[in-house]
């Protein structure tokens, strides 16, 4: 009776995706695959999502911060996967792996090329959405939070306060970012230049690997543990969640936002900046966001620099601290906030003061444009003639933006090799520049790309040379990619861009890369390579569409099985 019932629902499941079944092998080898391992038929509906469902677009979309990704040009997966337990992660790789299909997995959606839900690959792919695995276990008296992947850091942020007025996490500023892809890149934020990065501050993971099995610290080994924080994500594994280590943080914390245009002596003290705010007390930080900004009553535009920054302490220690160290930004005790370290989370963002810290649990971008984006680091003071040139450079353009972040501090005692991400001493700062328009025109996007890509070029003198370093969560594509066919990732390709991601820890991550997935399962644009000699690469199909035809079956006439999982919904 069991089986007949089973059947009825597996009959009943089939004839619902007739459509599906009929229109494309790609989705029906997938759905088989799943189905077949699927202990509750009924809800495989709920997580899996094909472009003529209603619900497949608004998904898409969903997480999307950079709205050029999923322009009417740029590439859609063939299928969306939600998944609502590990299993079903385990079971997507198990049948991606035996049929031959490239997955993609994301957890927020920062991705700056998208690569986390789009291709510039020539293959069909599988998207695996991770916004439904948020959960957060906050264990104050260990010192630590496990977070799944899918939560933002804003919803982790607001939990911790919840539990401890006194701790924090550092990790990013945008509230919005996913924490699965968030601190496999490094994860930089306010708190840098006092604890390091979110990933200087991971205890412990859980991976899927190319397997379907699920791998924490012990099991996946320290070589792996070592290259998933800070490594980039995609390339070893499916972060399902982190532990995290919390940092004490004071019940009251100062902020303050003080602008400088260039009427006001902006270059002058811009330049200053670069040589006070990586020596500047580790409790300090501040950053200098870069805009175009008209001048008040005319027609005018001109340079607007503004220094926004957080201060570990009470407002009368800061103001000790600015006198001596950087009195030329003419910081006042009227400039000044004090407030809980969760209220500083939202000041740093952007959020005006009267926005409730609830407002993280929603887990949604502030804004959302298109937008291309590069990064840079610096080692040597950018002269004032150099800082002309960039002004010169904004005159041409509507909306362009730069953030330079302070390093020191803990970032230049933290070794380059301790974790993947190398940017540590010497480094005096970051510099993102964003570019950012509101049209999905090509066109439009061409003239935006081409005004950044020159402002970069023209930077190539003033930044981090042999190699010129980049910020791998800042991914640039003009930096290089992977085959399009997505056959072969070679290593002395990659290593355009993996040298520039990792310094001399490329190599490393080549090697763990290697040993942890010589098959190449994970792979995209710009994954880690494995050694050509090691290599056993995984052959994506390049499946195309067959309307008319009825779903595959294998030579007993059954649909295809995976004998590892159960997916469990």
């Amino acid at each position: 009776m069991a089986y007949f019932s089973r059947f009825l629902v597996l009959l009943f499941l089939l004839t619902s995706l007739s459509p599906l079944c009929s229109s494309n092998p790609f989705q029906d080898s997938f759905h088989q695959c799943l189905s077949a391992n699927t202990d509750s038929l009924t809800q495989l509906t709920d997580i899996f999502f094909t472009p003529n469902t209603t619900a497949f677009t608004p998904l898409l979309n969903s997480t999307a911060q950079n709205l050029r990704c999923i322009a009417p040009y740029a590439a859609k997966p063939e299928l969306i996967l939600t998944p609502l337990h590990e299993s079903h992660i385990q079971t997507a790789v198990i049948c991606a792996k035996k049929l031959g299909i490239q997955l993609r997995f994301r957890s927020g959606g920062h991705d700056y090329e998208g690569i986390s839900y789009t291709s510039v690959m020539d293959l069909p792919y599988v998207v695996v959405d991770l916004a439904k695995l948020r959960g957060i276990d906050v264990d104050v008296e260990d010192g630590s939070v496990w977070v799944q992947a899918g939560a933002t850091v804003g919803e982790l942020y607001y939990r911790v306060a919840e539990k401890s007025k006194t701790h924090g996490i550092p990790a990013g500023l945008c509230t919005s970012l996913g924490v699965g892809g968030h601190i496999t890149g490094g994860a930089y934020g306010s708190m840098m230049r006092k604890y390091g990065l979110g990933a200087d501050n991971a205890l412990d993971a859980k991976i899927i690997d190319a397997n379907g099995r699920l791998l924490d610290r012990k099991a996946m080994g320290e070589d792996v543990f070592w290259a998933i924080r800070g490594g980039g994500g995609g390339s070893f594994g499916v972060i399902v969640s982190w532990k995290l280590k919390l940092v004490p943080v004071p019940e009251t914390v100062t902020v303050f936002n003080v602008q400088k245009t260039l009427e006001q002596g902006a270059t002058n003290i811009l330049y200053k900046w670069q040589q006070v705010a990586p020596q500047l007390d580790e409790n300090l930080f501040i950053r200098v966001i870069i805009q175009n900004s008209n001048i008040p009553n005319t027609t005018q535009r001109t340079i607007a620099t503004t220094y926004n920054a957080l201060f570990l302490g009470d407002v009368n220690t800061l103001q000790d601290i600015m006198k001596e160290s950087f009195p030329e930004l003419g910081l006042t005790k009227a400039d000044c906030f004090e407030m809980s370290w969760l209220e500083s989370v939202l000041f740093i963002a952007g959020y005006p003061k009267t926005v409730p810290t609830a407002v993280l649990l929603a887990g949604k971008p502030a804004f959302l444009n298109y937008f291309k984006a590069k990064s840079d680091f610096v080692t040597k003071p950018i002269p004032e003639e150099g800082l002309e040139g960039i002004w010169k450079r904004y005159a041409e353009e509507e909306s362009p933006l730069m953030i330079w972040n302070p390093y020191g501090g803990m970032m230049a005692k933290i070794p380059e090799s301790s974790i993947p991400f190398p940017h540590r001493n010497g480094t005096l700062f970051k510099i993102q520049y964003v570019n950012t328009w509101m049209s999905p025109d090509k066109e439009v996007m061409n003239k935006h790309v081409d005004w950044i890509r020159k402002l970069h070029n023209y930077m190539t003198q003033y930044v981090s040379m042999f190699p010129r370093q980049a910020y791998v969560n800042y991914r640039d594509l003009d930096l290089g990619m992977n085959d399009k066919n997505g056959d072969d990732t070679s290593f002395v390709k990659a290593s355009a861009w993996g040298t520039k991601y990792f310094k001399d820890n490329f190599n490393r991550l080549v090697k763990v890369k290697t040993e942890f997935d010589p098959d190449d399962f994970f792979k995209h644009e710009q994954s880690i390579p494995v050694l050509p000699l090691k290599r056993k690469v995984q052959k994506f199909k390049h499946v195309k569409k067959d309307n008319g035809k009825k779903c595959k079956k294998d030579k007993k006439g059954q649909k295809g099985n995976s004998p590892l999982i159960k997916l469990r919904v």
